[in-house]
Order: structure tokens, then C-alpha cells, then sequence
């Protein structure tokens, strides 16, 4: 199978010279988690993502795209082998990368990601999802509680790379707080937002975080939390037992690498 025929060919993108608070919202009102930045005939130029567009403290800020904007760590050509790449991807911690038509042209046709991955795997080979959640899941999570305030939480999501964080209270699960959340609650570099900004940041954890999500039971067969991962675009799903008592987390990357055992 060959990278062109999972990818997403309709990915938005966006030029070099626009706005960086365009990047920002672009990617905050279509939940992407990166966006390439192109040049003339699309040209691919560079990527900016989640993490590099709450950087910018204003809705106001007249930095351009160009002046945030990162060399991927990997791209693909749109023919290169999908599992040759999602190996790559897996050994980078990438989740998403742009994809261009040739080494000479460079130009930007679309944006392969695991989510892309899983998909096809479910239709062709469902039997790569045989094992228990029990089996694959993190153990080791690091997670706050809803008192913590949000500009900690920010940080030591920059700090240690980390794109989401359970919410315990007691050693339960209350809820998550992501990357996607602190962006759609406009809590970019909380401490230090303008006035001006799309929003006063929130103190507390608790202000942000999102209840009610979605969690499964260890015994459950990682075929259903891919496909919860596909059908609802959640990047990660808490493990927990009978009471609620978290046990664990399973991510898009835990499910991707299963398809290779």
C-alpha cells in the first residue's frame, strides 16, 4: 500500500507570508494538528502545529507564518510505502506529516496520519487488534488534578512533549485536558495573554478540562478503541476499572505500533 492511497489529499495548508494568527485559528476551528506552510506551486516550506501556534500571546500579533513555522522531522512522498513510513513516524513520536509529490517538486499534496493508518488497517486486517487494552495500555501516566493551574499544566505539556493529561481526583477520573482544549479555550501561554487575547485564560484545571469522555475497561479488544479513535478523532482513551479508578492510557501511537507485532 502506498502512502497516496490512505493520506488526506483535502488537508488544509497555508502560505509562508499569512498571518501566524491565522495558522492559529486555522488549526484550532478545523482540529488539525499540524498545518503545512507552502510556498509558490505549494512548495512545501515547513509545518506548524498545536504546540507552535500557542506560542503566539495575541489575536493581534503580527507575526507571520514564516517566523514559527518548523522543518518536519519527516515527510513522505506520496509513493513511498505506508508501512515503511508509519515505522518512521512511530520511531519519531509523529503523528501526522506532510506529504509531497516528488524529491524535485516538493509540492504539498496532502497529510498522512496514523488515524489514516489504523482506518485502512480495520478494513483490511482487523485481526491486528486481537489483544486486550490490558495488554498495550501506559501504565505510567502523568496526570493532574482539577486544582492544578493551567499554566503549569501548559508547561509541563512543553516540557515533556505530552499532548494530553488525565484529570484525577481521589485516584478517579474526572476528566482530560488537551492540547486541543487549552487551544479552543484560547489558553495560549496562559500567565502572559494579552488583554486583547480570544480569552482570559482560566486558573484552574477544572475550568478547561472535558468530562463525560471516553474510556474503556482493560479486558476491552483494542479493535474497539481503534475504531472509537477513527470515528471520534480522539487521540488517546483512559483505561480505567469497575470504580472508575484510572489504570492506565492507550494513544493513537500504542495502536499503530500493534499492527507491526
Amino acid at each position: 500500500m502506498r502512502v497516496k492511497e490512505i493520506m488526506d489529499e483535502k488537508h488544509a495548508f497555508i502560505y509562508e507570508d499569512e498571518l501566524a494568527t491565522k495558522a492559529r485559528a486555522t488549526i484550532r476551528d478545523l482540529a488539525l494538528r499540524i498545518l503545512p506552510v507552502v510556498g509558490e506551486h505549494r512548495k512545501l516550506l515547513g509545518t506548524v502545529s498545536r504546540r507552535t501556534v500557542m506560542i503566539i500571546s495575541s489575536s493581534i500579533s503580527p507575526i507571520r507564518v514564516k517566523g514559527i513555522m518548523a522543518d518536519p522531522k519527516i515527510t513522505a512522498l506520496a509513493d513511498d510505502d505506508v508501512n515503511e513510513t508509519v515505522r518512521k513516524m512511530i520511531k519519531l513520536d509523529e503523528w501526522q506529516i506532510p506529504v509531497v509529490n516528488s524529491v524535485q517538486e516538493k509540492a504539498c499534496v496532502g497529510v498522512l496520519g496514523l488515524e489514516n493508518f489504523i482506518a485502512a488497517t480495520i478494513k483490511t486486517s482487523p485481526e491486528k487488534f486481537s489483544k486486550n487494552v490490558s495488554e498495550l495500555m501506559s501504565k505510567n501516566v502523568v496526570t493532574r488534578s482539577p486544582e492544578d493551574e493551567v499554566d503549569n499544566i501548559w508547561r509541563l505539556m512543553q516540557t515533556k512533549s505530552l499532548a494530553g493529561l488525565p484529570v484525577v481526583k481521589k485516584d478517579k477520573l474526572i476528566g482530560i485536558v488537551t492540547e486541543r482544549d487549552l487551544l479552543e479555550k484560547g489558553t495560549t501561554l496562559p500567565t502572559f495573554e494579552a488583554k486583547k487575547g480570544r480569552f482570559m485564560a482560566p486558573s484552574k484545571v477544572s475550568s478547561i478540562m472535558r468530562t463525560g469522555i471516553v474510556t474503556v475497561e482493560p479486558s476491552i479488544k483494542a479493535i474497539r478503541v481503534a475504531k472509537i479513535m477513527v470515528s471520534k478523532d480522539i487521540g488517546r482513551v483512559p483505561v480505567v476499572d469497575e470504580d472508575g479508578k484510572l489504570l492506565g492510557i492507550v494513544d493513537r501511537e500504542d495502536i499503530a505500533r500493534l499492527i507491526f507485532e
